[in-house]
């Protein structure tokens, strides 16, 4: 295990820091590392609480969840996608077979719908090529509106991001948060 490059903040936190980590986490849970990693700078981790699309968005939450799960697999970051398992999966229903198969470099398209399948094939062509061809993008405007894809293409790249922090910093796992699946 390597060792985390920014130690997490403890606390107790400035008040603006602990308004925005009571801004994003449930009442008696404690902020995630993430988060108190990003606290040693106070204007970025404001910025990033406030560009966050964790809200209720225009697609669904499985949609959201399974973007995120997807890309963060990609890029390897497999703090993002074990917290995302831990938070979402409860309300989302991934079956394990699901969750595995997010981490595949080729996913059983036997375990997805069809607008599921186009969501894993954005997220695999954006985090290979930064790019969405035409044909793709015909098959995902079968499925989602204009504003819907706007929605997944923002999800893709800022987990790009997130996904290049928790391993730029890495973060120490959550003891509640489970691994990457044994392929």
């Amino acid at each position: 295990m390597s060792t985390p490059r920014i130690a997490p903040l403890n606390p107790p936190y400035e008040p603006a820091i602990q308004a925005a980590f009571d801004r994003v986490m449930p009442a008696g849970v404690p902020p995630l590392k993430l988060f108190r990693s990003m606290a040693c700078n106070s204007r970025v981790l404001q910025r990033m609480m406030a560009g966050g699309l964790l809200d209720r968005g225009s697609i669904s939450l499985r949609e959201r969840e399974l973007l995120i799960l997807r890309t963060t697999a990609l890029c390897g970051a497999e703090y993002e996608w074990g917290v995302h398992v831990a938070a979402f999966n409860g309300k989302v229903g991934f079956s394990r077979e699901q969750l595995a198969d997010t981490c595949q470099p080729l996913p059983d398209l036997a375990l997805w719908s069809e607008p599921e399948q186009a969501l894993m094939a954005l997220a695999d062509s954006l985090h290979g090529t930064a790019q969405v061809d035409d044909a793709l993008w015909a098959r995902l405007g079968g499925h989602y509106s204009e504003e819907q894809l706007i929605e997944c293409l923002m999800l893709v790249g800022l987990y790009h991001a997130v996904s290049f922090v928790v391993n730029g910093l890495r973060v120490e796992h959550e003891a509640h948060a489970p691994r990457f699946p044994l392929s």
